[in-house]
């Protein structure tokens, strides 16, 4: 059995300019729907808000340790491949997180999340000077109804992040999260095994007091483990763009079974 590890992105590289105007005064971006760029990760970071949308689609698992927890969307199980990407750079999926469609723009903080930089990531292949797509600043050097869009985009997603931030505290403080793995049989009788994420433990989840269940409820976070649950069976998609049968059939994806993590035992000295 071949055993693979969830590496998904989480920090985009960005070009920072002190005065971006002098910088990217003749810039535009031409977006398209070549989602080339995410080819080689097989996870992305997903908001707590993009569950209802994204588990009908995707497996959603969490990754990270401590504060760094989040949840992430599956998108392949070898290290370098978005299996929900086309050849030609079309996304196959009706749903596309929120982290991939804000490339090429992300925000910058330098002092702790107070004050935040818009910035560009200056290798993506739709920036030009050509003129093709939307122009970032106008003639009279104001920045254009685009870039306002963007902005206003980013800034929720930075809200929602905080919130799901929130939400994945809750989990830790609820010890809900459980490490897990994914098992998937190929149609070729291969076995691959996916690791390197949690998902929310049921049976700790039923031994859950009313009053925590009830204030789960209330904020509809609730709602959101239930999603994540009801995602996983999601990764019988996954084994099929790998090349499996039909989820349903007799090679059907096993769903991920709990692995708690064991401290290695130093060995006896003879």
């Amino acid at each position: 059995m071949r055993r693979r590890t969830l590496v998904g992105v989480f920090v985009a590289v960005v070009s920072v300019g002190a005065a971006p105007l002098q910088v990217h005064a003749d810039w535009s971006v031409d977006s398209g729907s070549d989602y080339g760029f995410s080819r080689n990760v097989n996870a992305v970071p997903l908001m707590a808000v993009e569950f209802p949308n994204a588990a009908a689609e995707y497996a959603i698992v969490f990754a990270g340790t401590g504060d760094d927890v989040m949840p992430a969307v599956v998108l392949g199980v070898r290290e370098q491949e978005n299996l929900y990407l086309a050849k030609e750079g079309a996304w196959s999926a009706r749903y596309i997180p929120a982290f991939v469609r804000r490339y090429p723009f992300v925000f910058s903080s330098s002092d702790d999340g107070k004050n935040f930089t818009l910035c560009i990531d200056e290798a993506f292949k739709g920036f030009n000077k050509e003129g093709r797509g939307e122009r970032l600043f106008d003639a009279q050097g104001k920045q254009t109804p685009y870039v306002d869009n963007v902005l206003k985009f980013l800034q929720q997603y930075q809200l929602e992040f905080r919130r799901t931030q929130q939400f994945c505290r809750k989990l830790r403080e609820l010890n809900l999260l459980e490490p897990m793995r994914a098992q998937l049989a190929l149609a070729s009788g291969e076995r691959v095994a996916l690791s390197g994420f949690m998902a929310v433990e049921r049976a700790r989840l039923k031994t859950l007091g009313a009053e925590r269940l009830a204030e789960l409820a209330r904020t509809d976070e609730l709602e959101l483990v239930y999603a994540h649950l009801q995602s996983i069976r999601n990764f019988g998609a996954v084994r099929e763009k790998m090349g499996g049968a039909p989820s349903g059939g007799a090679a059907a994806a096993q769903a991920p079974r709990a692995e708690p993590e064991r401290e290695k035992k130093p060995a006896k000295k003879r």
